[in-house]
């Protein structure tokens, strides 16, 4: 009978394989992490990192638009059940400057701004 693993036993088991400097060993775990829950921000950033110190920007990059497109659709994928409660939202959001005339959101939301800029870096690490 084959062992179910859990998304917070994988992620330590990725930890413990980087404290032990098994980079291919938490890549894979981390990796895996992303398949069990692919809104696990944690893993995405870890990966991301270890991408970095083997300096493999193409994987990265790879990654951080994978991430971005994961994150913005649950982001969008979040509404209300009530249209009340849409409607009050919107305008809230319009009357403190978090979206523009037409509703469209001027911030993103942690993580997506964070990687976005990351990604600025990685693409110009990844042309040389």
């Amino acid at each position: 009978m084959a062992k179910i693993v859990t998304l917070k036993q994988t992620i330590k088991e990725a930890h413990k394989a980087e404290e032990k400097e098994n980079i291919s060993l938490a890549i894979k775990d981390y990796e895996e992490a992303i398949q069990k829950d692919p809104i696990s921000e944690r893993a995405y950033d870890r990966l991301m990192i270890l991408y970095r110190k083997e300096k493999d920007y193409k994987k990265e990059l790879k990654l951080i638009n994978a991430g971005i497109k994961t994150f913005e659709t649950f982001y969008k994928s979040r509404k209300s059940g009530s249209k009340k409660i849409a409607e009050i939202s919107k305008k809230l959001n319009r009357s403190f400057g978090f979206t523009d005339k037409k509703g469209n959101a001027v911030y993103d939301p942690e993580p997506i701004a964070r990687w976005k800029k990351r990604k600025i870096t990685v693409e110009k690490k990844a042309k040389k």
